[in-house]
This record gives C-alpha cells, sequence and structure tokens, in this order.
C-alpha cells in the first residue's frame, strides 16, 4: 500500500460537497486484488487505505469458539506504529466488532489493515469511514453501516466539524465519535481535553447530523458502482 498510490487515486475518486459542515470527501473500493475488501477515504487532505483479510484462519492462542477475532492494523505514513496507534486500533477494533456478525463465522479471524497516506486532520474518523467501505467491498454480514465524524471545540467555545490538524492542534477539545446507520446512536467515542455535557450533547447532536451525508454518500457508491457493472 505505497502513500504515492494512494495519492495519485484521488483524481479518479468520486466527491461530495453536499455537506457544508464537512470538508471535500471521497471513497473508491476494490483498488487492490489479494485484500477480501479494500478501500480508500479521503478527507480533505487526510487519504485512508484500507484492506479487509477473512474470515479466515486464526492461531490456537486468539481463536474465540463462539465468533470470529477481528483485528485492527494502522501503519503511520513513517515509522513505527506507537501508542497513538494502538489507542486508535482499538477504537476501530471496537466499532468493527459492534457493527459485524461474528458469530456466523466462529473459529476464524477478521483482520483490518489502515494505511495512513496522509494526515490533515481528523484521522481517526477517516481510519472508521475506510474500514467500513472496506468491509462493505469484502462483503461481510453486518447488522448495520457505522461512520465516523469529529469535532473540535476552539478555545472560544466554537465547534468546528471534520477539523483539520491546525484546528485540531489550536483546539481546546477533540472529540470522535462513530455513529450506526439504524437508529444514529453512538457506538464508540474517543475524547480529549477539556469540555462541558452541553458541549459533549452538542457535538453528538452535530456529528449525527453530519453522518447522515456520510451515509447518503455510501448509498450513493455502491449504486453508482453496481450500475456500472450492469
Amino acid at each position: 500500500m505505497s502513500a504515492t498510490r494512494g495519492l495519485c487515486m484521488r483524481t479518479m475518486m468520486e466527491l461530495d460537497q453536499s455537506c457544508s459542515n464537512l470538508r471535500e470527501y471521497g471513497s473508491e473500493q476494490s483498488l487492490l486484488s489479494k485484500p477480501d475488501g479494500t478501500s480508500t477515504f479521503v478527507q480533505g487532505d487526510t487519504s485512508i487505505l484500507a484492506g479487509v483479510y477473512g474470515p479466515a484462519e486464526v492461531k490456537v492462542s486468539k481463536e474465540i469458539y463462539d465468533r470470529a477475532t477481528v483485528e485492527v492494523l494502522i501503519q503511520p505514513k513513517m515509522g513505527l506504529p506507537g501508542v497513538r496507534e494502538r489507542a486508535r486500533e482499538q477504537c476501530v477494533r471496537e466499532t468493527c466488532e459492534a457493527a459485524l456478525l461474528l458469530t456466523l463465522h466462529p473459529r476464524s479471524s477478521v483482520t483490518v489493515v489502515l494505511q495512513v497516506v496522509h494526515d490533515d486532520g481528523s484521522l481517526l474518523s477517516c481510519c472508521l469511514n475506510a474500514a467500513c467501505m472496506a468491509l462493505m467491498d469484502a462483503g461481510l454480514p453486518m447488522s448495520h453501516l457505522f461512520c465516523s465524524v469529529t469535532c473540535a471545540i476552539s478555545k472560544e467555545g466554537q465547534i468546528i466539524t471534520d477539523p483539520t490538524a491546525r484546528q485540531e492542534k489550536e483546539s481546546r477539545a477533540l472529540l470522535t465519535f462513530a455513529i450506526d446507520s439504524a437508529e444514529s446512536s453512538v457506538l464508540m467515542s474517543s475524547t480529549t481535553g477539556s469540555f462541558s455535557v452541553q458541549e459533549l450533547q452538542q457535538c453528538i447532536a452535530i456529528s449525527q447530523k453530519a453522518s447522515e451525508q456520510i451515509f447518503q454518500f455510501y448509498r450513493d457508491s455502491v449504486k453508482r458502482r453496481y450500475s456500472k457493472i450492469k
């Protein structure tokens, strides 16, 4: 999964600017032949390439008798994975476990590999969105889809949706939510900084509203893909 190839793919993507609170975003599926499902997702200048492998054999030490094991690996653009990558891996894994029907594939493994092509803010959200579209491409059974939205709270109290890296650095709080497509409930949250209960509720409401645009983009992307096949 080379960074150069990921950046070149951006010109081929289906872009959407229908939600004024979100940066330009886009995605493309079925990019690589070896994974069972692949997707690239772009939010502004943040880009992630995702690959899904499985269901496949799992090591005996990691085997779970009544469901599949989910593993998530995040590869940074440069260097080796660190503490931040491990924390993001846990967030993505928990979200995938909540959406996938893992009991249909006991004693197997599903591995999600996320390659960071470029990071310009809202990285965890982009990872989650790329993971969902890769799982869709792999055809794995899910009870619902999921997407993610990041909100930054500035020092003045302004809520910024899908912030850039600079906006994240200047903010006093950063909140990322994973939203499900069935009931718009929060599957996962990751927060840093200080914020009030009211600000938390506002960020959740804004994320739920913004998620409608992303879920519509998912549907439109699938429709366009299969209409071309016909």
